[in-house]
């Protein structure tokens, strides 16, 4: 193996993968893609529904977990990041949102120059493989498959109408002219197989001659002469090793694992480096902070007489679904984490949706051992979109083995507060619709009990989770805060780039696995335009 490359990626995850396949198509670039996890060589990863078994299984996921976090009565958040070719594209629900275009407007206005909506729309579409045809929203001759939810359950199409008769919207489409409203996810699921970057980026550029992808590789240091970057060392095997890097070294590591690099490395706030016995090579005082989230709260209902989940995971119900997943790729096995969405405003003075809604026609409850058993029933979990709550993430010590502290600060703000317990009434509300009437039973969670906004906001504390889209920790921006400049370049250093999840100023308005791509393919472009 070569010593020296043009190009060095650091996280073969979502963004990692798209750029390593854009770098590679031009010949005259020698790049090597480092993967600190495995492969996705387990036949789990590709059937849609065993995200359920691999997101928090330590072979496919770094297991993260917060600090206690202070106003949600000190609970630790888990926090699964993908450990794999594909990162989390490999172990997430598939779901394929963009947000809304405001969101990218903003991040324009924030000096943000080439992020804008219209700048950006030609972009997802050219990541886009979408079997509905390109049009004005879409592409159909990217790498990225995107397709229409198969195999409806009856309770999703009823619910889609309970939405509606709720006073929310039909919308058959959530990337196209408008978000607002209910109906059926796009997913990243082609023929009942996942769809994960490394899948549609990184498998057809393997067979280049100029991309090396390693796994098992865990970066530990990025190395500098004179502020600029020029080698990377990293451990496999127990082994330290040591790269060099010609021209860019890019940091893929995503939200959590970018700053922690850019930390174990000299670059981040002084005080802090010093504090860990790490000497510092460029003070950020960005780096790490603006930790943002999606929090989530399920809203749980039984019903009778109509198909869920648990249905199909009975012993002779299973045996027929696993048949219809190898011969057709179709069944409970080929499912995303959800089918249908909703995208809501939680009062008329909200301008546009901030609230999302994750359906799924299960439920489930935890036994005396702590195992999740399915139930007759449904779950609708809901979210606030645009958080004002900002946590941190930063290294504990200077051992590049040792997790990262982090935390992500849910409900500090009274307006988190606020829109969360409307959200959670008005998801409440679409279970009460007519159209579910002749199969409705009880509220299993959080139960009608719960009906107060003091008691709705202890709910919330006490069973909130992470929908796991953390972003922000290396923030774009032209403020004192930014830590990467418009065109993703770490700043005050030379030949150091971030393209992950973590250079977004504010959490887009959805699932944020389209835009990691989608900065993937950005810094690509700005590489191979000398920006």
């Amino acid at each position: 193996m070569s010593n020296l490359y043009d190009y060095i990626i650091v996280g073969a995850g979502s963004a990692g993968c798209a750029l390593a396949h854009r770098l590679s198509e031009n010949p005259q670039y020698n790049v090597l893609l480092l993967e600190a996890g495995i492969s996705d060589s387990n036949p789990v990863i590709h059937m849609p529904l065993g995200f359920a078994f691999t997101m928090k299984d330590p072979k496919f996921s770094w297991g993260y977990s917060s600090d206690p976090e202070p106003h949600m009565n000190q609970r630790r958040i888990d926090q699964p990041r993908g450990k794999l070719l594909g990162g989390c594209s490999s172990i997430n629900g598939m779901v394929y949102i963009r947000g809304q275009k405001e969101d990218y407007d903003h991040w324009a206005e924030l000096g943000n120059e080439g992020w804008s909506y219209d700048d950006l729309l030609p972009i997802f579409k050219r990541c886009e493989q979408y079997t509905g045809g390109a049009n004005d929203f879409h592409g159909s001759d990217g790498k990225l498959w995107v397709d229409e939810v198969q195999d409806h359950y009856e309770l999703a199409d009823l619910y889609v109408k309970a939405a509606v008769e709720s006073g929310i919207p039909y919308n058959a489409d959530f990337n196209g002219s408008t978000q607002e409203g209910a109906g059926f996810y796009q997913v990243n699921i082609r023929k009942g197989r996942r769809q994960s970057t490394a899948k549609t980026y990184l498998q057809p550029a393997r067979k280049r001659r100029n991309l090396t992808v390693m796994t098992g590789a865990q970066a530990t240091r990025i190395l500098f002469e004179n502020q600029r970057a020029c080698g990377l060392r990293y451990i496999a095997k127990g082994r330290e090793v040591s790269v060099r890097c010609r021209n860019e070294i890019i940091l893929c590591g995503g939200t959590i694992n970018s700053p922690q690099l850019l930390e174990l490395s000299g670059i981040g706030n002084a005080d802090l480096l010093r504090s860990k016995g790490i000497i510092p090579v460029c003070d950020l005082p960005g780096v790490g902070e603006n930790l943002q989230d999606h929090l989530t709260v399920n809203i749980q209902r039984a019903f009778d007489g109509v198909k869920t989940f648990v249905d199909d995971t009975r012993p002779l119900a299973i045996l027929k679904n696993l048949g219809k997943f190898i011969l057709s790729g179709r069944g409970l096995l080929a499912h995303p984490a959800s089918q249908v969405g909703v995208f809501f405003r939680t009062d008329d003075s909200a301008t546009r949706p901030n609230a999302q809604i994750h359906f799924t026609p299960a439920a489930g409850e935890q036994d005396e051992k702590g195992r999740m058993i399915t139930v007759p029933g449904t779950t609708a979990t809901v979210c606030y979109l645009r958080p004002k709550s900002r946590g941190y993430v930063h290294i504990r010590s200077a051992d590049p083995l040792e997790k990262p502290a982090f935390r992500h600060n849910y409900l500090a703000e009274e307006e988190d507060r606020q829109v969360m317990i409307a959200a959670v009434r008005k998801t409440r509300a679409i279970f009460e619709a007519p159209v579910l009437a002749p199969w409705r039973k009880e509220e299993l969670v959080p139960g009608p009990e719960v009906e107060s906004d003091e008691d709705i906001l202890e709910f919330i504390r006490n069973t909130g989770e992470s929908v796991y889209h953390p972003v922000g920790t290396c923030k774009m921006g032209v403020d004192d805060m930014a830590v990467v400049t418009p065109t993703l370049k770490v700043r005050g250093i030379e030949g150091l780039r971030v393209a992950d999840a973590s250079i977004m100023p504010t959490l887009i308005s959805g699932n944020t696995n389209a835009t990691s791509v989608l900065i993937g393919e950005r810094c690509a472009d700005f590489i191979q335009s000398g920006r």
